[in-house]
Order: C-alpha cells, then sequence, then structure tokens
C-alpha cells in the first residue's frame, strides 16, 4: 500500500511540479501559449508582474515568433512582434507615459533616441487622451514588419502605425534594457523567472 501511494505521489509530482514551475506569476491574468498577428504564429515568451514597490500594477506578455532568453536575441527578433499589458490597478494614463519616456531615454543611445522621437511623442499623445486606464484594460504594442508599430488600447488600434524601425526596440527596452522598470519582470519575460517586487520606476 504505501509502495503503491509512494508511486502514484512521484507521478503526480513529475506531472504537476514542472508545470507549476514553468507557470508565469501574471495575477490572475491570462496569456495564450499562442496567437496569430499579421499571418504569423507567435509564441509566448515570457509573462509576469509589473509591481511598484509592494504592489501590482500591470501584468506583461512578450510573443514573438521563436522563442528568446535574451534581450538581444528579443531585439533581432524576425517577423511580428507583440508586448501586451493588463492593468492591475486605475492608474493615470499620462503619468504612465511619461513613466514610459523616461524608460526609453534611459535605455536609449543617444542616436536612437533621437530616432524614436516621433514615435515616443506619439505615445505620449495617446496615453495623454485616454487620461486613465482602469484595472482590466490593455493596450498592446505591435511591431509589423513593414508596416512599424501599431499601438492598440482595449484592443482597438490608435491611429496610424509609428513607421521608425527604431521606436520599437527602444519601446522594448523600457522592459528588457540595462535600466529595466522592473528587473524581475525582464527575467520573467525572457522566460527566465517568476516576477518579484522592485523599486525600478517605470
Amino acid at each position: 500500500m504505501l509502495r503503491t501511494w509512494l508511486c502514484a505521489t512521484a507521478f503526480l509530482l513529475a506531472v504537476i511540479g514542472p508545470a507549476r514551475a514553468q507557470s508565469p506569476d501574471t495575477a490572475g491574468v491570462r496569456y495564450d501559449p499562442q496567437i496569430q498577428l499579421h499571418g504569423a504564429t507567435l509564441q509566448l515568451n515570457g509573462a509576469g508582474v509589473r509591481y511598484k514597490a509592494i504592489f501590482k500594477v500591470y501584468a506583461a506578455g512578450l510573443y514573438l515568433t521563436q522563442k528568446a532568453a535574451t534581450p538581444e536575441a528579443v531585439f533581432r527578433a524576425a517577423g511580428p512582434r507583440r508586448m501586451h499589458i493588463v492593468m492591475l490597478r486605475e492608474i493615470d494614463a499620462n503619468e504612465l507615459g511619461k513613466l514610459f519616456t523616461r524608460g526609453i531615454e534611459q535605455n536609449a543611445s543617444r542616436e536612437d533616441f533621437v530616432k524614436s522621437i516621433p514615435g515616443t511623442i506619439r505615445l505620449g499623445e495617446i496615453f495623454a487622451a485616454k487620461k486613465k486606464l482602469a484595472a482590466g484594460e490593455s493596450f498592446q504594442v505591435d511591431w509589423i514588419p513593414g508596416t512599424g508599430t501599431q499601438i492598440l488600447v482595449n484592443g482597438q488600434p490608435m491611429g496610424e502605425p509609428i513607421k521608425e524601425p527604431e521606436f520599437y526596440n527602444a519601446l522594448l527596452k523600457i522592459w528588457l534594457g540595462a535600466h529595466p522598470a522592473d528587473a524581475a519582470l525582464k527575467e520573467a519575460l525572457l522566460g527566465k523567472a517568476r516576477p518579484s517586487a522592485s523599486a525600478h520606476e517605470g
């Protein structure tokens, strides 16, 4: 009897244990393992939660055509890409836009920041017009080769795509750059770890 119980327990740990270890902590936000974007199949590279002190601010998921374990591999990734963010608490959208702008500036070279200024201004305008993002609301930032960066709020495109190719990687560096908004979230987006609280801005 004991031997049977031990065998059953070992089997359950083998099946359930790894699944829990690989499951990202996204505060109840569900990210599909695969999505379709512009005719391509994208995989969930990683997902996690952005913390501000001890508070959960938003969940973030990164989708790529192929898995990438380093920021450099993400920046070089071919095909469409998506960053999908779901708010976990109400936040002033204009303030969030300012934090994103600061994050872009802190992580981009001067040359790349200058090239991404039109996109950065457009991003700020979108958030300023939205005013507030409530818990449960979402926005997506899609990179579509040959088209540019498309920003969507609650699934609705916000104007024309931003054509400067430097802007998308500059935006991703908010989370994946040398000075990320949340170091634990950076690891989670790269599929390496579950997130924990961080004191970084962004």
